[in-house]
């Protein structure tokens, strides 16, 4: 029986001993549940923050981005006005070369049927001469006018000349047209 008795006493501390661990093991669950919980509400807070902040980071630099793209599409618009300056000048300044050599030919053209009207005198007779010089002082005055007008004018008087005559117009260009083809069609071949 003292055997017994001793197994009893060694058992006896064993159980409490067991019985402690086992609450302490509780007590670490329910305060371990807690504290888990508390370190996973932590954790899910600093996620929104972090969440957040990133939020805040995209939208500057996505305003950082409009921005940039708003300075280069403004750069962009002035430097396409600028072209636009610069060839609507060297289009002027063709504009005005091709007017001066323009009136240049008819003079020459007037100059010529002028110069050839004593020869047709001698040849047709006097009537037609006359005809001549008419139509040489016709492409004398017409070149003259046409000097003495600015590129812009001759444009308002083509756009009058439109607004009065379509069908003219319309004529004169499909003429144009097909004398043009014609030219660089024989050009080809």
């Amino acid at each position: 029986m003292a055997e017994a008795t001793k197994t009893t006493k060694k058992a006896a501390p064993r159980k409490k001993a067991a019985a402690a661990v086992k609450s302490e093991v509780v007590a670490a669950e329910a305060n371990g549940g807690s504290e888990a919980k508390t370190r996973f509400n932590a954790a899910l807070e600093e996620a929104k923050a972090g969440a957040a902040a990133l939020k805040s980071e995209a939208g500057e630099r996505a305003k950082a981005y409009r921005q940039q793209a708003a300075d280069r599409s403004e750069d962009w618009i002035t430097e396409a006005k600028q072209y636009g300056e610069q060839a609507k000048g060297k289009a002027g300044e063709l504009a005005t070369d091709g007017k001066g050599k323009l009136a240049e030919a008819i003079s020459v053209l007037g100059k010529a049927v002028f110069d050839t009207a004593p020869t047709v005198d001698e040849k047709l007779g006097a009537k037609y001469g006359d005809y001549a010089r008419t139509a040489s002082r016709s492409l004398q005055e017409t070149s003259a006018k046409l000097d003495a007008k600015s590129v812009e004018e001759l444009g308002e008087d083509a756009r009058e000349f439109v607004r009065k005559s379509p069908g003219l117009a319309v004529g004169i260009a499909a003429v144009g047209g097909f004398l043009l083809a014609r030219l660089f069609r024989s050009n080809r071949d």
